[in-house]
């Protein structure tokens, strides 16, 4: 019996351009996902409901349950920073060279 050997392909660190995405829409997705990510954390760690997370971010309750279920495709770049702003967080931005030139 020959052994099956599995295949793994290295990660290019970002999950959105492993999956399939165009380079620009995959960095566009990984910012959003890491402002998603801080929004969320910041909500669990207050022991937020999702009332008072609306409340304190200044948007709708639907909204957080939008942000609490990862609907990425619902938060442009700018709404998430405001709603980080809001809850006294500064973003702060950093580039470094891409592993691909364009």
């Amino acid at each position: 019996m020959a052994s099956r050997q599995k295949r793994y392909d290295e990660s290019s660190g970002n999950v959105f351009l492993d999956i399939g995405f165009p380079p620009l829409e995959a960095q566009n997705l990984r910012v959003r996902a890491d402002l998603m990510i801080e929004l969320i954390r910041i909500v669990r760690r207050r022991k937020l409901t999702q009332a008072a997370a609306a409340r304190l971010f200044r948007v709708s309750q639907p909204r957080i349950s939008d942000l609490m279920t990862g609907k990425i495709d619902r938060f442009s770049i700018d709404a998430l920073v405001e709603m980080l702003w809001r809850s006294g967080r500064r973003v702060e931005v950093s580039t470094k060279p891409s592993r691909r030139v364009a």
